[in-house]
């Protein structure tokens, strides 16, 4: 085991460990502070990614639950801390991996942001995993059932597709506001297991060693770092690369949701962020002024059906704050086509 007063990689050292994976063109910008043996590590085709940002409780109860997965699946576990000062989550994941927790590695990310932390995961399990096949998902604020790893696995033994994703339930601290759980920003977009067009989240996921290597590095946008989306942006360029999607329902995790996700300043701010985040990506895969302009007409539109959509929604869902959503993706579309962008990032332990 190593412990982070022991892991400084000797240049020597960390190229034979990235010898094992694809060639990168730049230099690591992460720092390995906690590693398993490699012999502990080589026959490994799973790995689990989990960044994390000053919540080492949740991060904990996170572990605990990777730690109490069924069937007798090998996988590893990569913890990724994006505060490079305190590093609480660093420390104690570092802790737990000493203690026989978890196996794998604990590594920091100083540049603060959402696609960085990823990055940095997904290149750390395909350059320190000769046998890797797979990179799992799952955020520091969220638990998965004991089924979790073997139904998302299982599923990629055997279904047609190299990208797979499951349900998160939300699990409101105020548990007078559960009703918020119908709502689409807490909710998921699928219910049936089975194909599906596309991903839209990266809190749930098995991704095949080969739609990273074809996308290469970085694999997420970082521009996205700060707004959300690099995960969305990154699901439809793998979807453009002819990769297939398949949902397991049965993969399921608990996200816990603080007071502050149940309140409307920050369910608005959502909507706005995620109808914000369409229209850049729509505007990517749409360049020029042709293309900006075809945007904007669907923006347009957006906010006129905005109403009777919104009628119908809060109709069904008895609730003038779910029915507001549609409204407030268009405006969020709207917005961004003047350069207003809705970082609900910029810090992460408000968010």
């Amino acid at each position: 085991m190593t412990t982070a007063s022991q892991t400084t990689e000797s240049a020597t050292g960390g190229e034979r460990e990235r010898s094992a994976g694809p060639a990168f063109s730049t230099p690591e910008s992460f720092e390995v502070v906690a590693s398993s043996a490699p012999e502990m590590l080589a026959d490994v085709t799973s790995v689990v990614c989990v960044p994390t940002f000053r919540r080492p409780d949740m991060l904990e109860a996170t572990l605990r639950s990777l730690a109490r997965q069924q069937g007798d699946h090998d996988f590893a576990v990569i913890v990724v801390e994006n505060e490079g000062t305190e590093r609480a989550g660093a420390t104690r994941a570092s802790s737990l991996l000493a203690s026989g927790l978890f196996k794998g590695f604990v590594i920091v990310e100083p540049r603060q942001g959402n696609c960085k932390a990823y990055n940095a995961a997904w290149r750390c399990a395909l350059t320190r995993f000769p046998a890797l096949e797979q990179v799992l998902g799952i955020d520091d604020d969220e638990e998965a059932e004991p089924g979790w790893l073997g139904a998302l696995v299982t599923a990629a033994r055997t279904a047609p597709a190299e990208l797979f994703g499951g349900p998160v339930t939300a699990v409101f601290t105020d548990t007078s506001r559960g009703w918020l759980s119908a709502h689409p920003v807490f909710r998921s977009h699928y219910d049936t297991s089975g194909p599906i067009p596309m991903l839209y989240s990266s809190a749930n996921y098995l991704i095949r060693r080969s739609v990273l290597e074809r996308l290469g590095f970085p694999f997420l946008d970082e521009r996205f770092d700060f707004t959300g989306g690099g995960d969305t942006d990154f699901f439809t360029r793998a979807k453009a690369a002819g990769f297939r999607f398949w949902w397991v329902q049965e993969a399921a995790q608990r996200e816990t949701m603080p007071q502050r996700r149940s309140e409307f300043a920050w369910i608005n701010a959502r909507g706005l962020r995620n109808g914000a985040i369409s229209a850049a990506i729509e505007r990517r895969q749409n360049p020029g002024t042709a293309g900006r302009l075809r945007v904007l007409a669907k923006s347009l539109a957006l906010l006129a059906a905005a109403v009777p959509r919104g009628l119908a929604l809060g109709i069904r869902s008895r609730s003038a704050l779910i029915g507001l959503y549609h409204g407030q993706v268009a405006i969020g579309r709207l917005m961004s086509e003047f350069g207003v962008a809705n970082e609900q990032y910029r810090k992460p332990e408000k968010n």
